[in-house]
């Protein structure tokens, strides 16, 4: 029995990256064996354990064949005779596909060091396009990994064009896509996501309505790089550089998806995109079971983002609308993310990435005074009339702040 660690710790070890976690191979070895010795199995298709100590996960060595669609459409093999080669080959990359001894030897059969070299992300071996699910992990290794000059190979572009066409794409698990979707989000350059999809032709069928943004104009004079999926692209690099909430990119992600839908006739305005966008972003979140919390944030912000962006043009009552539309006053982490995600909108445009969006403080300064305006205990009134009581003062308040301000 050999245990070798392998995969992505091998690959950030060569890159001088800290590994974000560490698998390890056991080749020559039965399931019994890593049952005698403390291990615990949790793998059922697939012999996989559990180290007693560290709780890292511990593969037998493998082999696969293609049995039926999508990604779990395989059948798995694991014997002490299968060899490390073997299972090396069943992987999705040459960077993936790397084994490391404990004396530190690298074992790479299929040139993983010189694609790393290279900075190319090459697939293995045709069995690559038999796991549809390889599409989206090779475009979130591009997002991760973009920042380094990663390159998608061109003949492994052309395995990803070949299953998005063979329609593979479509057996995906909802709840897997959402996973590598938010994994990709989360990533150095989530935008690099979206093109290697788009390059591919797999965005069309992954996200649909993000897909069909691309070709979609704005007007010139708020978007100087005009069309909307290019728009998309830079608002997410922005919100990469502003934060790490996965919610916030999320909302970047989705807040135009209403310009999708807008007569050719209008272009390039799209009047009423805001809340055009709400149904389709709860239809994603439908199809693909994305979290309440996210679908929530990006509704709020596609309803609301050109409220922000338009913060001292506005009268106070919708001012106010804003704030309690967002809940401002209960849920103030929220709103800040709110405010997040219109000034990656507002600053993601070509050529304006590094202006100011003061916008964003004239709401928190708004949202400080409603905060200040608490109810007066009355014993004629109560419940809703004190509701409206306190709305009337808080709206007040902002008249009069507007108006000292002016």
């Amino acid at each position: 029995m050999e245990i070798l660690l392998v995969g992505g710790a091998v690959r950030d070890n060569l890159l001088g990256l800290t590994p974000r976690e560490r698998d390890w191979v056991v080749v020559g070895a039965t399931p019994q064996q890593l049952l005698d010795q403390g291990y615990h199995q949790v793998g059922k298709d697939f012999p996989v354990f559990l180290h007693p100590k560290t709780r890292e996960e511990y593969a037998l060595a493998r082999i696969e064949r293609k049995t039926g669609v999508g990604y779990t459409g395989f059948a798995c093999e694991s014997s002490p005779h299968v060899t490390l080669e073997e299972d090396l080959l069943r992987r999705d990359l040459t960077v993936n596909a790397m084994a490391q001894t404990s004396d530190g030897r690298i074992i790479d059969p299929y040139g993983g060091q010189q694609d790393l070299q290279d900075r190319v992300l090459r697939h293995v071996s045709p069995a690559f396009a038999e796991d549809p699910l390889r599409v989206l992990r090779v475009a979130r290794f591009a997002a991760r990994y973009h920042g380094l000059d990663f390159r998608v190979a061109p003949e492994t572009l052309e395995l990803m064009k070949n299953i998005a066409a063979s329609g593979e794409l479509d057996y995906l698990v909802p709840e897997r896509v959402w996973q590598e979707l938010a994994g990709a989000l989360s990533e150095a350059a989530p935008a690099e996501f979206i093109r290697v999809l788009r390059a591919c032709n797999g965005l069309k069928t992954i996200l649909p309505e993000v897909d069909c943004l691309f070709g979609v104009p704005q007007t010139e004079k708020y978007h100087p790089e005009i069309d909307t999926g290019e728009h998309i692209l830079l608002a997410l690099d922005m919100v990469a550089s502003l934060t790490q909430d996965p919610e916030v990119r999320y909302a970047v992600l989705v807040h135009d998806l209403g310009k999708g839908v807008t007569p050719q006739q209008e272009w390039p305005s799209h009047r009423g995109h805001e809340q055009g966008g709400v149904p389709l972003i709860e239809n994603v979140a439908q199809r693909l079971r994305v979290p309440k919390q996210h679908t929530q944030l990006a509704k709020l912000v596609s309803r609301y983002h050109l409220h922000c962006h338009r913060a001292f043009e506005l009268r106070a009552v919708k001012v106010l609308e804003v704030l309690e539309a967002g809940d401002g006053l209960r849920r103030p982490d929220r709103f800040e993310k709110f405010l997040l995600a219109c000034e990656a909108d507002a600053r993601g445009r070509a050529g304006l990435q590094e202006q100011p969006y003061p916008q964003a403080d004239h709401f928190r300064r708004a949202l400080s005074v409603i905060a200040a305006i608490k109810p007066e205990p009355s014993p004629t009134i109560s419940g809703k009339a004190i509701g409206e009581q306190l709305k009337k003062a808080r709206l007040q308040a902002l008249i009069d702040v507007a108006q000292m301000e002016a």
